[in-house]
């Protein structure tokens, strides 16, 4: 099947909930590409292309962060919008046991679960932002206030 006509499982949710997003794929022949380098691969700036983060909190709760690629997560403003004491990243080998995901193409949209979800305010004031679609090499853009609404997620303060 070719890139262009290949839907993943976050695309499948956005065309069922009639949300609009432009999708993008890239060579990603090495496996694992960082977001600096998707964002660079696909033409874009990398104050819209975010990153999507899984934490785990001392409740043994999961947690997801989506952030600039750039960016940095602060694991105190990340624990306290959580209210945790604390939050730690999961370890790389737990992605896709946790999410159905695998490093490098964990998307905020279509987790085996739906679990607490925070976007960095610097989302808020962009018309559009590139996420994961679900899969390396591919991304998708949509309005972050489209993703709010199909991640349930929150607006906060959690990077560096």
């Amino acid at each position: 099947m070719s890139k262009k006509n290949f839907k993943t499982n976050a695309m499948r949710i956005l065309d069922s909930l009639d949300i609009l997003y432009n999708e993008y794929t890239y060579d990603a022949d090495k496996g694992h590409v960082d977001g600096v380098t998707a964002a660079q691969k696909i033409g874009k700036s990398l104050e819209v292309v975010f990153k999507t983060l899984v934490t785990q909190g001392q409740s043994k709760s999961f947690y997801v962060f989506v952030i600039p690629v750039d960016e940095t997560l602060d694991m105190k403003k990340a624990a306290k919008v959580c209210g945790e004491k604390r939050v730690d990243m999961i370890n790389v080998k737990d992605i896709n046991k946790i999410t159905g995901y695998i490093r490098g193409g964990c998307s905020p949209i279509g987790m085996k679960k739906q679990f607490d979800t925070f976007i960095h305010i610097s989302a808020q004031k962009l018309d559009s932002i590139v996420v994961s679609a679900g899969k390396i090499g591919y991304q998708m853009e949509l309005s972050p206030n489209d993703l709010v609404k199909v991640t349930n997620a929150k607006f906060a303060d959690i990077i560096e």
